[in-house]
């Protein structure tokens, strides 16, 4: 028991590693300025290679799954881990935005997105009574990267130039995540029951996308994930804009959201083990709806606008935290990579989502309206929806009760 233990635990340290390692593609911010002026290129042709990684990430993790079926978890992760690695250090050789968008962008992201799901959800699948704990564990160290990289990868673009930066990230991600894999171990296949006292199903990919449940969730994750990353995408221009803030003062925005996100992760994880995944989601949800609801209609002040921010950032990484574990509870371990791979979606559409709507209705304010009522219905959602096996399960139990009383009535 004591071994199984200290294995389960080396497993632990290294998916930490894998994603702390894979974390880092969030600094990509620091590189769009050395970018625009080492080749002369517009700001705005630049930025959108994050939202490039940012879509290859979302829909890598609808392969994932099947590649971890044919080469197992270590292997996978390994490889994904080269891919990504050798992605950034090419990058260091680019004369072209297609380069860019390519390198960094698509095989970049495809890379990160695939060692994410499945390292994540193997890890799940070892610490089937730790879910959110062990979740928040995983996906923390994910945004822990990102803020350590923000000191690590700013240094050597100011010491190296930003091709050089490239080179060196490249090396040290490809070291990290490889060498995690290492420690990664492929889980055992493991049973939960329901909560009503009857086997939890297993369900595939085909059978979750016919229960309703699949798509109310998917609803409530790209509200979380909308809302999340357009705040991280323009908070420090909402900073100048609507608080009136120097740019100083409202770049520090950007380290709060890093900050709380993190630690949003971390204690809401935890807690979704005591109080409920759908608790900790709805009270999220609602939180952020405040938050943006103040943002968009008072006016705004350093510690106003600070408190909405890392409030924001603090539901946003407990909702990204919370529901892997969400989805394992209601459609079973065994094929979570695939199936969360599915909703994952939401993530991907959501990175996108924002801007569009921003473009479409003309600004910041008109955009968190129509965050802040996407937030109560996913609430509302969020306050009702129950897993599918439940209704399954309390049909059986009523049924047996029938049948009990005919026999006994005959």
């Amino acid at each position: 028991m004591k071994a199984g233990s200290e294995r389960r635990w080396l497993i632990v340290i290294g998916t930490i590693i894998v994603q702390m390692g894979l974390g880092t593609i969030y600094t990509w911010s620091l590189f769009n300025q050395p970018l625009v002026d080492n080749f002369g290129w517009e700001l705005s042709s630049v930025a959108i290679t994050f939202s490039i990684t940012s879509f290859a990430l979302a829909f890598s993790t609808l392969f994932a799954g099947k590649l971890q079926d044919k080469w197992g978890i270590r292997r996978l992760i390994g490889s994904a881990g080269i891919m990504l690695g050798i992605g950034l250090m090419l990058t260091s050789q680019i004369s072209s935005l297609w380069m860019l968008y390519i390198l960094a962008g698509v095989i970049v992201g495809f890379a990160d997105g695939t060692a994410y799901i499945t390292s994540l959800s193997n890890l799940i699948k070892w610490f089937p009574e730790k879910k959110g704990l062990i979740s928040g564990i995983s996906v923390g160290a994910y945004g822990t990267g990102s803020l350590l990289f923000k000191f690590i990868n700013g240094s050597f673009i100011s010491s190296f130039g930003v091709t050089q930066a490239f080179m060196f990230w490249g090396i040290i991600v490809l070291v990290m995540v490889v060498g995690g894999s290492f420690l990664i171990k492929e889980a055992k296949e493991i049973s939960s029951g329901s909560s009503v006292g009857v086997q939890q199903k297993n369900y595939t990919v085909k059978e979750m996308l016919k229960t309703k449940q699949a798509y109310l969730l998917f609803v409530i994750f790209f509200t979380a994930c909308m809302s999340g990353l357009y705040l991280i995408g323009i908070v420090k221009d909402i900073g100048v804009s609507l608080a009136g803030l120097d740019i100083a003062t409202a770049s520090n925005a950007v380290a709060l959201v890093a900050i709380f996100n993190t630690i949003g992760r971390i204690i809401l994880g935890a807690l979704s083990d005591k109080v409920g995944r759908l608790k900790v989601v709805s009270g999220a949800l609602f939180v952020t709806a405040i938050a943006v609801t103040v943002l968009s209609t008072v006016t705004l002040n350093f510690p106003i606008f600070f408190a909405c921010v890392a409030a924001i950032a603090f539901c946003f990484g407990g909702n990204i935290t919370v529901f892997p574990t969400i989805v394992a509870d209601f459609f079973g371990l065994k094929n979570q990579s695939k199936n969360y791979g599915v909703i994952y979606q939401g993530f991907g559409i959501g990175a996108l989502a924002g801007s569009f709507i921003a473009a479409a209705l003309g600004g910041f304010i008109p955009t968190f309206t129509v965050i802040a009522a996407l937030c109560v219905v996913s609430f509302i959602i969020a306050l009702t929806i129950k897993p599918p096996y439940q209704g399954t399960a309390r049909k059986m139990h009523k049924r047996s009760v029938a049948n009990m009383t005919t026999q006994k009535a005959g």
